[in-house]
């Protein structure tokens, strides 16, 4: 936003530009290096400005969603922290873990929606969701284990049998002999990349083919392939680089939970949300980064819960990454990014989801290197992610989302 007009003494406005200069100039003797890869996309006034609009219009946004239950009378509330989906109708809560579950595994792009209420299966209690179907393991209370997914593909097997395999090279393949079969290519990324073996279990068949698709049986998952979901032009870099680039969506689980809860004739009708619940909004709770430049990763947080973590590469010595307290004040989801700085040019095309923190130091997507997490910090001073991380992470946050980088 540009400053409004207003009028100022000779004396007045230079000592305004003075003080934004030893601002700036004095951040950059503390950081001691370069402070950016690239220009910065606003202005110093413009950046905070729009940190500042974006913060009060979520701290409103909260405020708003939590108003009703002023009126409320507590005796009334739940015991527990409970959303209601008005997508499918149905609430989630933590009275058996399944919320804070399902916030820490991916949310809607791994889960979707949840279908029905809790509800008590084979002497369970379980609840059925787009894609997967949570249970509460009673003699794994307080354990990482108290949640897990239902062995839907077990069960999909059982009364489906299988498709007709695809004949493809095995190329980069992970054998497993408790069931005989091999995680390849872009399903073992995914896999291996997101606990699979806690998650998703063993393969139960090779790659085949269903609808036109490419797709993976997994005790409690089928993976399905995507392949318009990586943009033309990565895929093109990904041979030219020789790094194997994932899109956030090329891998997708199957809908097993609706097909299975569907198969056992479970009723899954919208029901009423219940007085004293959150109706399901982003700003529920207060999102936040932290960069660990020693460590060389990324958590993001929903409150005080863990809710994603990536790796990254940093600033090399010379440009390292600058330290401190800042919020995303600037997003683009691809840009070209160019500069000269410290006796170095570039002429960066295709930067996927650019969010600019400070200055011109940018969280974004890199396809030219794969050093993510190695310790190796080949930037001028940005925060490098795999693609698919910083789609996720730009998805996730927004204009105004503190972000906070230490050693």
């Amino acid at each position: 936003m540009a400053l409004r007009h207003y009028r100022f003494g000779f004396a007045t406005l230079l000592l305004v530009s003075l003080s934004a200069v030893v601002f700036w100039w004095s951040r950059a003797v503390e950081a001691h290096h370069p402070r950016a890869d690239f220009a910065p996309p606003l202005s110093y006034y413009e950046a905070r400005a729009a940190v500042a609009q974006a913060q009060a219009r979520e701290t409103q946004a909260r405020t708003a969603l939590h108003q009703p239950l002023g009126a409320i009378n507590p005796d009334l509330l739940p015991q527990m922290q409970t959303i209601y989906f008005a997508q499918t109708g149905h609430h989630l809560s933590n009275r058996s873990g399944f919320l804070d579950f399902w916030r820490t595994n991916g949310q809607v792009q791994i889960f979707g929606y949840p279908l029905t209420e809790e509800i008590i299966e084979d002497g369970r209690i379980v609840q059925y969701f787009e894609r997967a179907r949570f249970e509460l393991h009673a003699a794994q209370i307080g354990t990482p284990q108290q949640v897990q997914l239902g062995r839907l593909g077990h069960e999909v097997l059982a009364w489906q049998g299988l498709p007709p395999r695809i004949d493809d090279p095995q190329t980069g393949g992970r054998y497993f002999p408790e069931t005989g079969h091999t995680l390849w290519g872009k399903f073992r990324s995914f896999w291996e990349r997101r606990d699979g073996m806690q998650l998703y279990g063993l393969p139960l068949s090779e790659v085949v083919e269903e609808d036109g698709r490419s797709i993976q049986y997994f005790e409690r998952a089928k993976f399905v392939y995507f392949p318009e979901e990586l943009p033309g032009v990565f895929r093109s870099l990904q041979n030219a680089y020789g790094y194997s680039l994932n899109g956030l969506y090329e891998v997708q689980l199957g809908d097993l939970g609706r097909l299975v809860a569907e198969q056992r004739g479970l009723r899954l009708d919208a029901v009423s949300q219940l007085e004293g619940t959150l109706a399901w909004h982003p700003a529920i709770w207060a999102r936040r980064v932290e960069v660990s430049l020693s460590a060389q990763w990324l958590s993001a947080y929903e409150g005080d819960l863990l809710v994603f973590r990536a790796p990254v590469a940093t600033g090399r010595d010379g440009f390292n990454t600058p330290v401190g307290d800042f919020a995303i004040y600037y997003r683009t989801p691809m840009q070209t990014m160019s500069g000269c700085m410290g006796g170095e040019c570039w002429d960066v095309p295709h930067v996927p989801w650019a969010q600019y923190i400070v200055g011109g130091v940018a969280l974004h997507g890199t396809y030219w290197h794969n050093s993510h997490g190695t310790g190796v910090r080949p930037s001028h001073g940005c925060i490098n992610l795999r693609i698919e991380d910083a789609q996720w992470l730009y998805e996730w946050a927004d204009v105004g989302t503190p972000v906070t980088v230490r050693y």
